[in-house]
């Protein structure tokens, strides 16, 4: 039995354990080649990475926030369709995995920048004078965001959602609660596990982000693994770099643990 897991395990070495570990000792390495804290202390002393780490939490944030407002009905709305409408709806849901994310976020800048073919309708119609300015800054980064990370949120919740016995719904009308009180107090804490879910991938990938805010924050929105590009490709400091990356692998492993804990506190909603 231990056998079939030798594949796994490989993979999951050379994938995964060994790239973390070699950049982990990289991060160790000062400018000078010597072994030091210089790359850490850095991070911790320099304003310029606390407004970095903090332009990327708080982008991850919004997305995040926007998903779940946008991505709850939605899911909820599939949930609800029959089964033949719901796999034809999903599928939709599913496209985007099929374009990279490269060429959905230049479409979106074809979309939303200030000659784009929203700004153009607009104006052709009459609605506005003047382009809107929806690329090149925090607007444009979070539609494009929220459109790559949607899918992983919908399709936990949609799981959840799909678990949910219908017959409570049923016995909580007979009973005399309203829809809308049934909704709240049966279907939405049994579907709470996918949000919770779901809101927690989206937000650990928006995280690493780095192609939807460098093309569509048009360098107004910097976060760290731009920042780690910018060290490599412009600094050639691969300690620099390699230090940001495992800071933000250590920031996200807290922030899963944290996750985790809260769950175990609240008796394992998050699942």
């Amino acid at each position: 039995m231990f056998g079939l897991t030798v594949p796994g395990l490989v993979l999951l070495s050379l994938g995964l354990i060994v790239p973390v570990g070699m950049m982990t000792l990289l991060s160790f390495v000062g400018e000078n080649g010597s072994i030091s804290l210089e790359n850490y202390q850095r991070i911790w002393e320099s304003p310029v990475y606390g407004k970095i780490f903090g332009v990327t939490f708080l982008v991850a944030a919004l997305t995040t926030g926007i998903v779940v407002l946008v991505g709850y009905p939605l899911a909820y709305f599939l949930s609800q369709l029959p089964g033949r409408a719901a796999n034809i709806a999903m599928f939709g849901v599913l496209m985007p995995f099929w374009t990279s994310v490269l060429v959905r976020t230049y479409a979106w800048l074809i979309l939303l920048q200030s000659r784009g073919i929203i700004n153009n309708t607009l104006m052709h119609l009459g609605a506005i004078n003047d382009p809107l300015p929806l690329a090149n800054n925090l607007t444009g980064t979070l539609i494009g965001m929220v459109h790559v990370v949607m899918p992983f949120f919908v399709l936990p919740l949609y799981a959840s959602m799909k678990a949910v016995d219908p017959n409570l719904m049923l016995a909580a009308s007979n009973l005399g609660a309203r829809p809308t009180k049934a909704f709240w107090d049966v279907f939405f804490p049994l579907s709470l596990p996918g949000l919770l879910s779901g809101a927690l991938i989206v937000f650990v990938i928006c995280l690493g982000f780095y192609v939807t805010p460098a093309v569509l924050g048009g360098g107004r929105v910097i976060m760290v693994a731009m920042r780690i590009e910018a060290n490599v490709k412009i600094y050639s400091s691969w300690g620099a770099a390699s230090a940001l990356g495992v800071a933000l692998v250590v920031m996200t492993a807290v922030l899963l643990a944290l996750a985790y804990w809260l769950s175990k506190r609240n008796g394992g909603s998050l699942r």
